[in-house]
């Protein structure tokens, strides 16, 4: 398995509502072509109205290089940088746990 958390934080409010539609509209093509992205989620923060949490898991690191290689993927990149003030991504390595496609 490979993973990554990804934590947003939006420019303002407009900003946030803007990417949670970018993030909507990316996800419906990541669910539907996708067989190798396992976990592909998006969190509001309590108490941080400006800030998303992705964690995503894929079978594999060639699943992730066939997610980051889409063109719908590729227009999230460029289009997400005018609504964020910062990104910060941590690659997860799995030691345990408990869902879809988890066998440790």
């Amino acid at each position: 398995m490979f993973g990554l958390m990804v934590r947003f934080t939006c420019k303002d409010e407009s900003a946030a509502a803007a990417f949670d539609d970018l993030v909507a509209r990316t996800g419906e093509h990541i669910r539907a072509n996708e067989p190798g992205t396992v976990i592909y989620t998006t969190h509001r923060v309590d108490g941080q109205p400006l800030q998303r949490i992705f964690y995503e898991l894929y079978r594999d690191a060639a699943a992730f290089e066939t997610h980051e290689s889409q063109e719908y993927v590729i227009d999230f990149l460029a289009e997400r940088e005018r609504y964020l003030s910062s990104t910060e991504v941590d690659r997860l390595d799995l030691v345990s746990g408990k869902g879809v496609g988890v066998e440790h």
